[in-house]
């Protein structure tokens, strides 16, 4: 059996000589947006309280508004102690599920990411490519009333980078925006890829602490990262009496080099309440970035009429206060969680004057990331750990 060719007409060549032409621009654009032969690893949580696992895939290609992201640094936070644990507690025996924030399994973690910036999708603007980024994680929507202030961290529908988005335990990173990069010139990248969440997390709670002095005493609850992190940024904005609260006493040293000028133990309940009334006449602030019941219940005996607690921490309790005494003593109860992409900006710039001290930081390698999660759960680890994509 034979086949006849249709007449072939310059029309018929002009639409061929399109189509290939077409398939050729889009094989040279992926190439364009890919390295390392088009292929990534990710360390993903695939099932929780599990070790993470190392995964090999395809580079994902920028569409729209995004930006990839080739990874330099991500910081091993607490947080994700929990996350990978999958809940947080409530107290009273109540669990948090992180299933019901949106979280599914499998997950790349990581919200503390620093790296190069290689591609953006053809919507996006202004994309410096080949230039060195810290990237604020905490995205959401994008239409909301939050997130079109640039609140995206109080978003109803957060697409948390390392929660509800892949995050930055990665070699690379799709980032919804170029917005939501940072220029951090002239810090130093390890201790740049903290201010995205300890950085970040400690200055909106400071912040929340205003109006106050100088010279009023803040107590700070838990010297971990955070903890030291809020005394660097204290000490930085010219805070005079800062106070730790910190049960490991092992602690108390790199507290006094950040700029504490009282260390108490909280666990000594009554003689630490009697140690902030008799030496401070009353507090003004507390932040409690440990979020246990007894922390919080220290802070609210000691603060002074007027008083404000901001509580951050994620350890889990509950805080039992009887309503007229809250109104007598004209207490503020506030949360603080994360904080905002203007808040991120401002720590940014607090950092390039030179006046906030780094705290004490070390390396791992992306293959032991999961090792440094076991330590921060059981509370092994002085400062803050980075993990470094070679």
């Amino acid at each position: 059996m034979q086949y006849k060719l249709g007449k072939v007409t310059p029309a018929l060549i002009h639409l061929v000589v399109l189509g290939v032409f077409g398939a050729l621009l889009n094989a040279y654009k992926s190439y364009l947006t890919t390295e390392d032969g088009g292929k990534m690893f990710s360390l993903d949580l695939q099932e929780w309280g599990s070790p993470l696992q190392k995964v090999l895939r395809a580079q994902p290609i920028p569409q729209g508004s995004e930006v990839l992201i080739k990874l330099k640094y991500c910081g091993v936070c607490h947080s994700d102690v929990h996350i990978r644990d999958g809940y947080f507690e409530l107290g009273s025996g109540k669990r948090f599920q992180m299933q019901e924030r949106g979280m599914k399994l499998p997950m790349t973690m990581g919200h503390e990411p620093y790296g190069t910036v290689i591609s953006a999708g053809e919507e996006a603007n202004d994309v410096p490519v080949g230039e060195d980024r810290l990237v604020y994680p905490w995205t959401g929507c994008g239409q909301c009333p939050s997130c079109l202030a640039q609140m995206d961290n109080w978003c109803m529908q957060p697409r948390y980078l390392g929660i509800q988005r892949p995050g930055g335990y990665a070699s690379y990173l799709l980032v919804p925006d170029v917005r939501y990069l940072i220029d951090v010139g002239g810090i130093d990248p390890i201790f740049a890829s903290v201010l995205a969440c300890s950085g970040l997390t400690a200055y909106s709670a400071i912040k929340k602490l205003q109006p106050c002095s100088l010279t009023d005493h803040i107590v700070i609850f838990g010297g971990g990262g955070l903890g030291l992190m809020a005394i660097s940024i204290l000490k930085a904005l010219g805070h005079e009496r800062i106070i730790l609260a910190e049960i490991d006493e092992k602690k108390w040293a790199l507290a006094r080099e950040a700029g504490a000028t009282m260390l108490i133990n909280p666990q000594r309940y009554e003689e630490a309440i009697e140690q902030l009334k008799s030496v401070t006449g009353g507090l003004w602030g507390a932040i409690d970035f440990v979020g246990a019941t007894q922390t919080a219940e220290v802070a609210l005996q000691s603060l002074r009429k007027g008083g404000r607690l901001i509580s951050v921490g994620l350890f889990g309790g509950e805080i039992k206060l009887p309503t007229v005494t809250l109104a007598q003593r004209a207490l503020t109860i506030q949360g603080s969680y994360v904080g905002s992409l203007p808040e991120l900006r401002e720590v940014v710039e607090l950092a390039k004057t030179g006046r906030l001290q780094p705290l004490p930081l070390s390396t791992c390698s992306a293959d032991e990331i999961s090792g440094v999660l076991d330590q921060l759960k059981l509370g092994q680890v002085h400062g803050r750990v980075v993990a470094r994509f070679d």
